[in-house]
This record gives structure tokens, C-alpha cells and sequence, in this order.
């Protein structure tokens, strides 16, 4: 069994990393701008969102094709939030994915413009999709905008910012990791399931899933930055701490922290139970959350 969602998680992600410079390439823009777009949006990674965005259309049976325009929009949104996170004005890092960050290539006015055009650009991808219904299309670009903005990824990186310097509560800390990185891994996996005409009970089941995923996407990556290979994740290890950020091993101790990880990782899985879908690949992807090496 594991052979087979491997091979779809590669197939799929075989699928996504050929679209996503075919999606850049179309545009009329400048060529420099399209060169520093592109280094980030093909600098590889997992890209766990959109694919499980596609192993939620794959639960209901229905081809994960239909999420490809939508999970091309999602992964150019998470790169933006990463080339604007790189920056001296925010996180100061000059490596991501073992490569150096984008403005230490194209400059701080190109990186910021690159982040600018990736998210605006992914709103048209689903505007113009021909395999969505326009009521799809809203819903996609409405609940886009809420786990990306203000009310979501954007919210959670200015009370990430504020809490620098600061012990935070554990309730705080949740806070600013669903709203940080939580959201945007909501978005691929109800975005699935409105593509494949969830109901409203499945919709919600699929939101409270993706919560639990997220907050132990998060837990993990703290984690990480204790006891991770700088070498295997490409990112500096130890950057929390130089930070003097508050993090799960901190609040809690790096023991506490696996504890919170595993109860978020059952919680997931429990509730994807109550679906009565297919959710075998999902369950898999909730392990690889838990053990992830990036």
C-alpha cells in the first residue's frame, strides 16, 4: 500500500513541478521578473498543500487533475510568503531549500516584486480555469484570500512578529501557527473537496482535519529546528532560538512537543474516519506530516 501512494505523491508531484514553470513562462511580463519568480516557485521542496489538495479529490474518486490550476495557485502563494519571508526586513535568512533566498540573487526590489506578481497571478490561475464552475471559482478565490490575508497567513505572520522577544501562552502560540502556516494547508484540503462537490458536513470535517494537520505540520517543524540535519531540510537549524522565538520544544520541552505532535496527528486521523471517504492516501500523508524530514 505504501508503494502505491508513493507513487501517487511522485506522480503528482511530477505533474505539479512540470505545470508550474509552463503557468510563469505564458506570461507578458518582464523576463527578469519571470527568472526570480521562477527560481523560488521551482526550487523544489515537498509541496505537501497542493498534494493534498489532490489526495482530497482522489478521496472522493474524482480525477485530481481538476485541482491542477488551484494547486499551481496555492504553491505560488506559498512561495511568495517564503521570498517575503527571507528578506532582511523580516526573517533575515539567506537559505531556503539549500539554495540562497531569492533576494540574495535578484536583489531585495526584484525578490519583493517576484512575491508581489506570485500572489496576484495565482487569483487569474483560478479565474481562468476552465474545468471550474464560476461558483467554484468564487468560492476559491474568496477562501483563498481569507487563508492568505489578513484574517489568515498575513495575520499570523504580524503576531509572529510581535510575540519576538516575548514568552508566549500555548494558546498564543496556536494562534499564530494556524493562522501562519495552518491556513494555507487548510486551503489545499478544502479546496480539494469543494473541486470534487463536497457537502457542507464533508467541507467541515475536511476543516477540522486540516486544522489538526496544521498545527502538527508546525509542531514538526519546531521540532526540527532542535533536532533536524541542516543538510537534509536546507535551512539554518537553530534559527528559533537565535530568534528568541517562542516555539512547542520551548513552551512545552522537546518531549511535551512529540507528545502535542502525536495527539494532533490521531485527532487528524480520527476525523478523517468520519468522512466514509477513501482516505487511506490521506492517512499516509498525516504519518509523512508527523515524520517529515522538510
Amino acid at each position: 500500500m505504501t508503494v502505491e501512494h508513493e507513487t501517487f505523491i511522485s506522480n503528482y508531484k511530477d505533474t505539479l513541478e512540470k505545470q508550474l514553470p509552463l503557468t510563469i513562462n505564458k506570461l507578458k511580463a518582464p523576463q527578469a521578473l519571470k527568472a526570480a519568480m521562477l527560481y523560488s516557485l521551482t526550487a523544489g521542496g515537498k509541496r505537501i498543500r497542493p498534494i493534498l489538495l489532490f489526495a482530497v479529490i482522489d478521496a472522493f474518486d474524482k480525477k485530481p487533475e481538476m485541482g491542477l490550476s488551484t494547486a499551481c495557485a496555492l504553491e505560488m502563494i506559498h512561495t511568495y510568503s517564503l521570498i517575503h519571508d527571507d528578506l532582511p526586513s523580516m526573517d533575515d535568512d539567506d537559505l531556503r531549500r539549500g539554495k540562497p533566498t531569492n533576494h540574495k540573487i535578484f536583489g531585495e526590489a526584484l525578490a519583493i516584486l517576484a512575491g508581489d506578481g506570485l500572489l496576484t497571478y495565482s487569483f487569474q490561475l483560478i479565474a481562468e480555469d476552465e474545468q471550474l464552475d464560476d461558483h467554484q471559482k468564487v468560492w476559491l478565490m474568496k477562501m483563498l484570500s481569507a487563508c492568505a490575508g489578513p484574517e489568515g497567513m498575513v495575520g499570523g505572520q504580524v503576531a509572529d512578529i510581535q510575540a519576538e522577544d516575548q514568552e508566549l501562552h500555548l494558546k498564543e502560540l496556536e494562534y499564530i501557527h494556524h493562522h501562519k502556516t495552518g491556513r494555507l494547508l487548510t486551503y489545499g484540503v478544502i479546496a480539494g473537496a469543494k473541486i470534487a462537490s463536497a457537502s457542507e458536513e464533508e467541507l467541515d470535517l475536511f476543516e477540522k482535519f486540516s486544522r489538526h494537520l496544521g498545527l502538527a505540520f508546525q509542531i514538526s517543524d519546531d521540532i526540527l529546528d532542535v533536532i533536524g540535519d541542516e543538510n537534509i531540510i536546507g535551512k539554518r537549524i537553530g534559527s528559533d532560538v537565535e530568534k528568541k522565538k517562542s516555539t512547542y520544544p520551548s513552551l512545552l520541552s522537546l518531549e511535551g512537543a512529540k507528545e502535542h505532535l502525536s495527539y494532533h496527528i490521531r485527532e487528524a486521523k480520527d476525523t478523517l474516519t468520519k468522512t466514509n471517504l477513501k482516505t487511506d492516501l490521506l492517512q499516509y500523508l498525516t504519518d509523512v506530516v508527523a515524520g517529515r524530514d522538510r
